[in-house]
């Protein structure tokens, strides 16, 4: 059985950061939707079903903790924030903030990858494990 295809939101304000970043994810068999500021990706949200979203954190207008937090209260879409803010405090805030993973500038794109695999196997799981305990009747 083979997995469909994640569908991967990536906000991120610099141009060649976000064109490297949706680049290096459609050529690992990701679909790719990438925008520059939390209007662009509210308005990519309500057009595309997203499975993940990575959020830089220093984007113009609203910065991406303030995103992370009003995404988490509405859903529950993995989020990675990535950023040149990798002190412990901006890592710990970041989590808090409602974020799934935390990964700091500069960064390997193969460790991005494997982050945001991680991170959706999860999500798969628990979705998995909460259909099971809403299920009336088990057949083995």
């Amino acid at each position: 059985m083979t997995l469909p295809s994640p569908n991967i939101l990536v906000v991120e304000d610099d141009r060649e950061t976000r064109t490297l970043i949706a680049k290096y994810l459609r050529n690992n068999a990701c679909n790719v939707t990438a925008v520059s500021d939390g209007r662009e990706m509210s308005r990519a949200m309500a057009v595309h079903r997203v499975d993940l979203i990575i959020l830089d954190v220093m984007l113009p207008g609203e910065d991406g903790l303030s995103l992370c937090r009003k995404l988490r209260a509405e859903g529950q879409t993995p989020i990675i924030m990535l950023t040149a803010r990798g002190e412990d405090v901006d890592r710990i805030v970041g989590l808090e903030m409602g974020a799934d993973d935390y990964l700091p500038k500069p960064f390997n794109p193969r460790e991005l990858l494997a982050r945001i695999n991680a991170v959706l196997r999860r999500q798969a799981a628990a979705q998995a494990a909460s259909s099971i305990e809403g299920a009336s009747t088990l057949a083995f």
